[in-house]
């Protein structure tokens, strides 16, 4: 009987590891979609990678992470780093350190492996983004081309592709399967237009859909077509892509797709542009703050302009879409704003051309006007020194961690003295809807308020703020309303004397 059930147990024993995975099996790769996720434009040599934690494993989990100029990660530049801990239950993050500055102008290729504390390894994840310092040192140029219609081979709603009311990009195009061999995207301008640079976005979840092999042709007539010159891809893997070409006229342009990933190719956006600058717009007669609307369609996410209006400052508003502003646009201002309050948006930074921000950071750098950064703004402020310095923190939007809509998680704590939180409590509760954080500071930045991440900074050296939560949303709970006020005050306090000294 014993030598049965010893049998039994040895056979049941062998049963149990064929069927059980062991915890290296269970451990999972971390996932690299968060920033810089593939194929972005980094642009500080020393970038802070995060990515999302691996799962599974035995104990607390640690990561090995390799930067390299090779794919193969075997080349001299190899840069790697062990024991790195995991920054909370959802992410990890860590900036590349002093000594292992990245090379400028360059492409890099990056994985991720988590270890456990048996020393079991998971699989890696890999990716890969370009360095480039000057990719967002002045504004872009280039103005966004209206497509008047748009039409497609096959399935439905082809006006998802130029939809820039979508902030999300979450809406697309998608050819009917099986379809004919070749599909195709048309669209018509309404008159002949230069064309210099066009941005394109797939599925920004997956490969399946992304275009393989494809081209842009161009007519004027809509009937004559030719290829357009450096716009023949083979073996696309990437699902954003940023072409540029030496500038054509065209009034029709057509996408011909060959080849794709998955049973059909999608489309989420395509955006066209010409070479050229925005008019400078009228200034309003009367002290007011200019607004930068940072949705995709250049509109603010709140109700900002009617909060400014609200107040008792005799303050009026002038918006202007994030894509149309630059440090030579302000100069060019008949009349110069009290103050600029940069907005927020409720897009990945992943899934939007990011150098359409390009004027608005060179305003951040070196404006000397007083600045305002609010949610998207707040977090932009801090992208102008480095675009990985803010981080995706896991959550689709901060709602769908309340019970009520908006309301902050934990009460903010005021960090630094500042006339900014005269009238706020301390601690306080403010509206928030948010799925992003600052992660890294500039060297001139401090932290003035903070939660559970950066709540409010600012620049030692200059008028420049930022508040992650949302002082213009009128909720009850919600205590920040001061702190727009407040900064308005000290702008037109500023204002006052800038004036005086130049009399």
């Amino acid at each position: 009987m014993k030598k049965w059930f010893a049998t039994c147990l040895v056979i049941w024993w062998i049963g149990f590891l064929i069927v059980c995975p062991s915890a290296a099996e269970n451990l999972t790769a971390p996932s690299l979609t968060n920033n810089p996720r593939l194929d972005v434009i980094v642009t500080n040599k020393r970038p802070l990678l995060t990515f999302y934690n691996a799962s599974g494993g035995t104990g607390q989990r640690t990561y090995i992470i390799q930067i390299d100029k090779s794919p193969t990660f075997d080349s001299p530049s190899l840069v790697e780093y062990n024991n790195v801990p995991e920054t909370n239950e959802v992410i990890t993050s860590k900036r590349i350190d002093k000594q292992d500055a990245l090379q400028d102008k360059t492409k890099y290729y990056w994985r991720v492996r988590a270890v456990d504390e048996a020393g079991d390894q998971g699989p890696w994840a890999k990716s890969r983004f370009t360095l480039d310092t000057t990719s967002d040192d002045a504004f872009m140029n280039l103005v966004r081309i209206p497509i008047k219609k748009v039409e497609v081979s096959s399935g439905e709603v082809p006006e998802y592709i130029i939809d820039i009311t979508d902030h999300g990009q979450a809406t697309f195009w998608r050819a009917a399967p099986p379809g004919d061999p070749v599909q195709w995207v048309r669209l018509d301008l309404g008159k002949v237009k230069q064309i210099k640079r066009i941005w394109m976005l797939s599925n920004p979840h997956k490969p399946d859909g992304w275009l393989k092999n494809f081209v842009w042709q161009m007519s004027k007539d809509g009937k004559s077509w030719q290829d357009i010159p450096g716009t023949k891809f083979k073996n696309n893997d990437t699902y954003r892509n940023i072409i540029d070409i030496k500038p054509v006229a065209a009034r029709y342009l057509k996408l011909v797709i060959n080849q794709w990933y998955g049973y059909a190719p999608q489309v989420n956006l395509i955006t066209l542009y010409s070479p050229g600058k925005p008019r400078v717009p009228d200034a309003p007669s009367k002290d007011y703050v200019l607004l930068v609307g940072n949705q995709k369609n250049g509109r603010c996410f709140t109700g900002l302009e009617d909060f400014v209006k609200s107040l008792d400052l005799n303050l009026t508003t002038l918006t202007i879409p994030h894509f149309k502003v630059s440090m030579e646009m302000l100069q060019k201002l008949d009349k110069k704003p009290v103050a600029i309050i940069l907005s927020g948006s409720n897009s990945g930074y992943h899934d939007l051309p990011m150098f359409e921000y390009n004027g608005e950071f060179e305003i951040i750098r070196q404006s000397k006007v007083p600045i305002l950064g609010i949610c998207c703004g707040h977090q932009l402020t801090v992208m102008a020194y480095g675009y990985t310095f803010v981080r995706d923190m896991g959550w689709h939007d901060i709602t769908s961690l309340n019970l009520q809509a908006y309301k902050s998680i934990n009460p903010i704590t005021i960090k630094k003295k500042d006339t900014i939180f005269e009238g706020i409590p301390n601690d306080f509760m403010a509206a928030e809807v948010h799925g992003w954080e600052v992660a890294q500071l500039p060297e001139d930045y401090e932290i003035i308020a903070f939660s559970n991440y950066v709540e409010a900074l600012r620049s030692k050296s200059r008028m420049l703020y930022g508040a992650q939560f949302h002082p213009e949303i009128n909720v009850s709970y919600n205590q920040s309303a001061p702190y727009l006020e407040n900064f308005l005050l000290k702008a037109l306090k500023l204002c006052r004397v800038q004036k005086k000294s130049k009399k």
